[in-house]
This record gives C-alpha cells, sequence and structure tokens, in this order.
C-alpha cells in the first residue's frame, strides 16, 4: 500500500468515529496549550521584570548607608554627604552621571487646592541615572543648586491633579508652605517596581537640605542614598570598586552598601528561567497523559477491528502495511492535537497580553519543538497498539477472537 493512501485511510478511519477521536486527542491538545502558555508567561515575565529594572537608568548603582557593615570603632551614626559626591565625581572617572537624593513626603498647595506628594531633592543628574525626559521647560541647574534656588520640575500626574491639565510652567506653587516656582513638567513613564516618577516633585537638593527639611551634620549635608550610571555595562564593576575605596577611606571604615541594577537583572533571570523550566516540566506530564490516553484508545481500536485486520491480512495486506496505518493515525492524532492545543495556547497568550502588563510572546522554535513533540509522543505510544494489530493471526482474527 502506497503512503499517501495509507494516509488517507487513516484519516477515514478516525473521522468515521469523531467522537473518540476527539477524546483521543484531548490529552495532547492540552498539554501542548499548557506548554506554549507557560513558555510564553515565563519569557513575558522575564523580559517585563528586565523592563522594569531597565527604567530605573542604565547600568545603574545604589549607594546606601547601612550601619550594620560598618567596622569602624566609633559609634558615630552611618551617612553619606554631598562632600562625598564630590569626590566621587572628581575621583572616579567609571562613573558618567551622579544623582544624590533627599525625599520627603511634603504638602503642596496651588491657589486653595492641596494634595501630599513625595518630593525629591537632588541633581541634574537624576535625568540621565533615572532615564527621565523633560516635556516642557527646563530641568534646574547647578546654578540653581549653589544658589538654592526656590524652582520645581513636576511629574505629569502630580501637574494634572494640581493644576487640572492646564500648563504648569512659570506659576508658583507651595511645598510646605514655602514659594516655588515651576520651571519644568516631566514626561509621563509611568510606575516601575513601586516607584512612580509622575508623582514626585524635583527640587534641587541645596534647596531641600536647607529649607525643606533641615538636614545638616558636622560631616555636611547628609542625603538618603545615592544613584549613580557607570559609563557603560563594562564599568559597573570598576565603578562599584572605585566607590567603594573613595568612600571608605573618606569615612574610615565601610558603612554603606552599593547594589547594582545588573546584580538585580542577572537575579530575576535566574528566578524568572527556572520557574519557567519547572512549570515547563509540569506541563509537559500532560503530554506524557495524552501519549498514554492515545495509547490506551488506539489498544480498544485494535480490539474492536480484529475482524477488519483479519480481512485485510487475508487479501494480502503485510504485517508491515498494518503497522503504518496504526502508527499513522497514532501521529496524525498527536499532531492535529498538537496544533490544536497551539492555538489554545496562543490565543490564552493573547489573552494574558491583553489584561495584565506582562506582554507575553513564544518564540517560533518553540511551537515548532511543541508540535514536533506531540508526533513524536504519537510515534512513541502508537507503537505497541501497532505491533499488536500487525501481529494478529488473520485466521483468529476473521473469527473475532
Amino acid at each position: 500500500m502506497k503512503f499517501f493512501e495509507t494516509i488517507e485511510m487513516a484519516v477515514k478511519t478516525l473521522t468515521a468515529n469523531k467522537f473518540r477521536t476527539v477524546l483521543t486527542m484531548l490529552g495532547v491538545v492540552i498539554g501542548n496549550a499548557s506548554v506554549i502558555a507557560v513558555v510564553a508567561i515565563g519569557q513575558g515575565a522575564k523580559q517585563f521584570t528586565q523592563q522594569q529594572l531597565e527604567a530605573f537608568g542604565p547600568n545603574q548603582l545604589t549607594v546606601y548607608a547601612t550601619e550594620a557593615n560598618s567596622i569602624g570603632l566609633t559609634n558615630e551614626a552611618a551617612e553619606i554627604v554631598l562632600t562625598d559626591v564630590t569626590a566621587i565625581v572628581e575621583q572616579v572617572p567609571a562613573v558618567r552621571e551622579i544623582a544624590p537624593q533627599i525625599s520627603s513626603n511634603s504638602r503642596l498647595t496651588y491657589q486653595g487646592k492641596s494634595l501630599s506628594s513625595d518630593v525629591m531633592g537632588t541633581t541634574p543628574g537624576i535625568l540621565y541615572v533615572r532615564n527621565l525626559q523633560l516635556k516642557q521647560g527646563s530641568f534646574f541647574t547647578q546654578i540653581d543648586e549653589r544658589q538654592n534656588s526656590q524652582v520645581a520640575i513636576l511629574g505629569g500626574a502630580i501637574a494634572n491633579k494640581l493644576f487640572n491639565h492646564q500648563n504648569p510652567i512659570g506659576k508658583t506653587l507651595q511645598i510646605n508652605g514655602l514659594s516655588f516656582q515651576v520651571v519644568g513638567l516631566m514626561e509621563t513613564k509611568g510606575s516601575s517596581l513601586g516607584i512612580n516618577p509622575d508623582e514626585t516633585v524635583y527640587i534641587p537638593i541645596t534647596t531641600m537640605a536647607e529649607q525643606l527639611v533641615g538636614k545638616r551634620s558636622p560631616n555636611g549635608v547628609p542625603i538618603d542614598y545615592l544613584e549613580l550610571s557607570a559609563q557603560d555595562q563594562e564599568s559597573i564593576r570598576a565603578a562599584a570598586f572605585q566607590v567603594t575605596n573613595i568612600l571608605t577611606r573618606r569615612h574610615g571604615k565601610k558603612d554603606f552598601s552599593i547594589y547594582a541594577n545588573k546584580s538585580f537583572q542577572d537575579l530575576t533571570a535566574k528566578i524568572t528561567n527556572s520557574l519557567s523550566l519547572v512549570l515547563t516540566a509540569i506541563a509537559g506530564i500532560s503530554l506524557l497523559v495524552g501519549g498514554i490516553g492515545i495509547m490506551n484508545i488506539m489498544l480498544v481500536s485494535v480490539k474492536e477491528r480484529t475482524r477488519e485486520i483479519g480481512l485485510r491480512k487475508a487479501i494480502g495486506a503485510t504485517q508491515k502495511a498494518i503497522l503504518t496505518q496504526f502508527l499513522v493515525e497514532s501521529i496524525i492524532v498527536s499532531v492535529v492535537g498538537g496544533a490544536i492545543g497551539t492555538g489554545i495556547g496562543m490565543s490564552g497568550i493573547l489573552l494574558v497580553g491583553v489584561f495584565s502588563p506582562v506582554s507575553a510572546s513564544v518564540p517560533i522554535g518553540a511551537i515548532i519543538l511543541a508540535t514536533g513533540v506531540s508526533g513524536t509522543i504519537g510515534l512513541i505510544f502508537g507503537v505497541i497498539p501497532a505491533k499488536q494489530a500487525a501481529q494478529l493471526d488473520p485466521i483468529n482474527a476473521l473469527r473475532g477472537i
């Protein structure tokens, strides 16, 4: 029997028992849909997490004062001050931009409208370090820092709430009772890992320290923490090393910690990859169960078609022809079930993209691999029923034994 005739006969046999065929491929459909969905969601979650971390800025390092890491003998509170920032700028070539920060939740008032917001005292370097963009106006300058200028740049959401979607540039608002002129408006960026620049007001760090929070210490103006960007990804380790050396030398002890965004990116990538692998393995069990289901149904089919097999052998069908037909039937059920499962899985991915921030996508290779695995499962689990059918004695088969 020619191969195409075998395929045609297998298709006719399967369509003659539609309900049984559907039940046979159900396990493969569920298994393939699960594998596709899990791989896609895993990839989407990985990309989403990476994007959230990258939104903070390129090649970022964050420096915190941490008394727990202190190895000095004094009881002074650990702190990083503005003169430390100046030393880093002057002595660390691996650092491209630096942004010291002092933050406080403050009361904003404009023409009787009042609300609370996060006010950040910082430097112009925050634009590069946090990957922020101006929409209107200008950012404050180093001259504004030296003069303790009372100027402010508003996040988009704060501007809309306080100025009712009107242009805020040039207008004056009060921050904790002090008047500030709005000189800039930030582009809307959205929240990232709980930090929302659209809800933030930016002012010169010197103004923040001197006029709003009154921060002073014997060592200078203390800051909450320090964010900086290395020259490039290859410079991150060098920047961390150089900053560590300078601060340790200046403080006489290591009373700070340095965290790299790339470390968090690598960690989250490892976690999401591991989770994806585990979930894919669990989903793959469904394919295994589907293969066992195919084998069981095909064994039942052999039993029901005993007379047909005996008749075909009596008129000259070889064991190879019988074996091939049953294997082809198993493979068709698996491949069609795999294709349907892939379609369902892709549909589920689209729904995930609509109702969640995760933009799930599946590599073409994963789709081809999943469908190929489905066909392989049909081949493997179809061998036993096919062999049983091929080895039937034609005389006993005709008798229905």
